[in-house]
């Protein structure tokens, strides 16, 4: 795993990837080239917000509301989430 995340990055799905709700399971997924990944409900969370548009912050800040939890506890569990999505190409960051 690289040095800690910017704060400030705005992060959205690659070209690649596509975020897909599989209507027979109600889980989504995310799609890419020959590939899926399950997700869990904390995973299609962070990956709806993933627009390019919020910074991650943002995106820490409104899970810890949405889920009702502190947002350190948020934030531990959404950074190597991320990071690794980022490291596997998934996720790009938006300028």
């Amino acid at each position: 795993m690289s040095a800690e995340l910017s704060m400030d990055l705005r992060l959205k799905l690659a070209q690649k990837t596509r975020l897909r709700l599989d209507h027979k399971t109600g889980k989504y997924v995310l799609l890419f080239p020959e590939k899926g990944l399950l997700l869990n409900p904390t995973g299609a969370a962070i990956l709806k917000r993933c627009t390019g548009e919020q910074t991650l912050s943002a995106i820490i800040t409104a899970l810890s509301l949405e889920f009702a939890s502190d947002a350190e506890k948020v934030r531990a569990e959404v950074v190597p989430f991320v990071q690794r999505l980022l490291d596997r190409g998934l996720l790009q960051v938006e300028p």
